[in-house]
């Protein structure tokens, strides 16, 4: 049932833009932790139907992650994602698993954030994505990795503190919408 809600979410985004809501060049989307897995699926399937996404603490190398039972959220997740030891799991996992399923294409702009003091989806998760895409995309779009030195999985904390990652969010897609975001460095 995962993957038929991973492609009802496709689905549904290309629906509104076959309805004139919009158009790839702005079109956006965001979602954090296994919502930055489907961020992950989306733009690996689909990169075509969005300009820039933000994946927050993406859960995105699924198949790692539940296979390592010292992490504390893995065996509590066995009965939504399933157990990866089983054959038949693993294969479901895998066919869908963000990080597994990067390929040598052209992708959105794309910011990632992460925190330090993760224990939900630790902060090498999405690095270890990032890394996968900075190598195999084809495109000169921008592919940030922002790494909260001082945060965990809901982001920084205190009364302001928390605005300062939505501020860096909606930075972001401003200047994509507007065009002005610098240019990716040269290798």
């Amino acid at each position: 049932k995962r993957k038929i809600r991973l492609i009802d979410y496709l689905d549904a985004c290309d629906a509104l833009l076959k309805l004139g809501y919009g158009s790839p060049s702005l079109c956006y989307a965001m979602g954090g932790s296994a919502g930055g897995m489907l961020m992950g699926v989306a733009i690996n399937q689909r990169p075509e139907l969005f300009h820039g996404v933000i994946a927050q603490v993406p859960f995105v190398d699924v198949v790692t992650t539940m296979l390592d039972e010292s992490i504390p959220l893995t065996t509590g997740e066995f009965e939504e994602w399933g157990n990866p030891q089983d054959p038949q799991y693993y294969e479901y996992m895998k066919s869908y698993s963000p990080y597994d399923n990067v390929t040598a294409q052209a992708y959105p702009h794309l910011l990632v954030t992460t925190g330090l003091h993760d224990s939900q989806v630790q902060y090498w998760e999405p690095a270890k994505w990032v890394a996968k895409l900075r190598e195999l995309k084809t495109d000169d779009h921008l592919l940030l990795l922002c790494t909260d030195m001082d945060s965990g999985h809901g982001g920084k904390s205190g009364r302001f503190k928390s605005y300062e990652g939505v501020a860096m969010e909606y930075a972001f897609l401003v200047a994509l919408a507007q065009g002005t975001l610098p240019a990716t460095p040269a290798d």
